[in-house]
């Protein structure tokens, strides 16, 4: 008998003096201390207690300093200025934690696959069977000039890399069998030669021989988490991830969504029920409606335009400093855009218009403020959980903090019980992976593979 289908609350994480909003770290209730352990130990107690199926840390490996090519107005206003490496962090918040799951961002544009196949191995192994991997392919130059180039790749050659990248990973992680360790003393024989293997990997970008020096893992792999939403990110998305971020604010537009990927997925011979779609949300909840909308208001007051200029920059890979703010962008302003697609695309979708202004692309695409929040009592929130989920617009919810960590805390308090109440979220872990938290099979060596 098919268990009932139960949401998945994923907590998404920043490694960072601030939530995804720059204007967190000015809220009067957030922690400052976001280079120590114990704000981590703490975030991944409240997470536990939760009995959130995973913690997330997102990550970009450099300052948003694409506004105005300078990193002063990023340091000054504290818009993500400071980034610790998210799987150091992972590591911290694993010792203070037995059931969350575990997941950081690593780029297949900035590491070799060997490294990444062998951190999240590792990670897998000390934690128990909980580690994540989400996979970027990075998109703007400041990162890549951090990282010894000129400029990011081009939009499309990111993802054709980042296939052949996620080829090399998974096939390193298949190359020991799950019976190869003996520790056999008295035989004197550790591990049996003969299933353990070589990868021999040749491709047209990558070249990775082997063997691999991290044992099958608790998870068989760890966990693929991937948030394309541009075509081809889709595309990828649909062929290698497990645990999937989208941004819907509009139930129909999710709906809709939803359905083309697990039908893609399915056209690609891989089982949806082993894809989860979750959206991402930013919870404001108060005791009352009427709370919850006066923290909403309080908390409108704190983003600056700043804030939505450098992380527009940055998130484009454009510097809309070159722009006045009610100017028409260009048709060539637009193609230069290569960063995120998806919001380039959402602006022109929403406004209608095919050369939108720069106070258009801040309206629309809410960077560098709290955008589409969800407000209300613990019921409202509950509400439109239920009817998203239910609807099958999605599988879940990445929960987002307005500031870090009361907003945790608050949802925990407050929604989770009432989820609960209403037999849509667990009561307790029933497991301990992550795979067993939200429904995945351990898989098969070589299943990722297609055709």
């Amino acid at each position: 008998m098919r268990a009932q289908r139960q949401i998945v609350l994923v907590g998404f994480l920043q490694a960072q003096n601030c939530t995804t909003i720059p204007a967190a770290w000015r809220h009067p209730h957030a922690r400052h201390d976001v280079t120590s352990f114990d704000y981590y130990r703490h975030i991944g107690g409240v997470l536990e207690a939760g009995c959130f199926d995973l913690g997330f840390f997102d990550d970009r490996l450099a300052m948003p300093d694409m506004f105005g090519g300078d990193h002063r107005h990023t340091v000054e206003a504290g818009i993500r200025c400071v980034k610790l490496d998210p799987v150091t962090v992972l590591t911290a918040m694993g010792m203070s934690t037995s059931r969350l799951g575990l997941g950081a961002t690593y780029s297949t544009t900035y590491y070799e696959p060997f490294h990444v196949a062998r951190v999240f191995a590792t990670l897998d192994h000390l934690t128990g069977g909980r580690a994540a991997w989400n996979v970027v392919t990075s998109v703007n130059d400041n990162e890549a000039r951090n990282m010894g180039l000129t400029h990011a790749l081009a939009h499309d050659e990111r993802y054709d890399r980042a296939d052949e990248f996620m080829e090399v990973v998974h096939g390193h992680w298949d190359t020991w069998e799950a019976d190869a360790i003996a520790a056999d003393r008295e035989a004197g024989l550790y591990a049996h030669g003969d299933r353990v293997h070589r990868l021999d990997h040749e491709g047209r970008w990558y070249s990775s021989r082997g063997p691999f020096t991290v044992p099958r893992t608790p998870q068989g792999h760890p966990v693929i988490i991937q948030a394309g939403q541009s075509g081809r990110g889709t595309e990828f998305a649909a062929r290698w991830g497990e645990l999937l971020f989208v941004t819907h604010v509009r139930l129909d537009s999710a709906v809709e969504h939803y359905a083309a990927v697990k039908a893609q997925i399915a056209e690609l011979g891989r089982d949806p029920d082993q894809v989860k779609i979750t959206n991402l949300t930013f919870p404001v909840v108060g005791r009352t409606m009427s709370e919850a909308e006066d923290r909403r208001a309080a908390y409108d007051e704190l983003p600056t335009l700043i804030d939505d200029l450098s992380l527009l920059s940055e998130g484009l890979n454009f510097d809309f400093a070159s722009r006045d703010l009610d100017e028409p962008l260009s048709d060539d302003d637009l193609d230069a855009m290569t960063g995120i697609q998806g919001i380039r695309n959402q602006v022109l979708a929403i406004t209608g218009r095919s050369n939108p202004t720069v106070r258009d692309f801040v309206r629309v695409s809410g960077r560098g403020r709290l955008a589409h929040p969800t407000v209300g009592g613990p019921t409202e929130l509950a509400d439109y959980f239920e009817e998203w989920f239910t609807e099958q617009a999605v599988d879940g919810f990445v929960i987002a903090g307005t500031h870090m960590p009361g907003a945790f805390e608050d949802f925990v308090e407050l929604v989770v019980p009432e989820l609960q109440r209403r037999g849509l979220f667990r009561t307790e872990y029933s497991g301990t992976t992550l795979r067993d938290h939200i429904g995945l099979e351990v898989p098969a060596p070589g299943t990722w593979r297609l055709g």
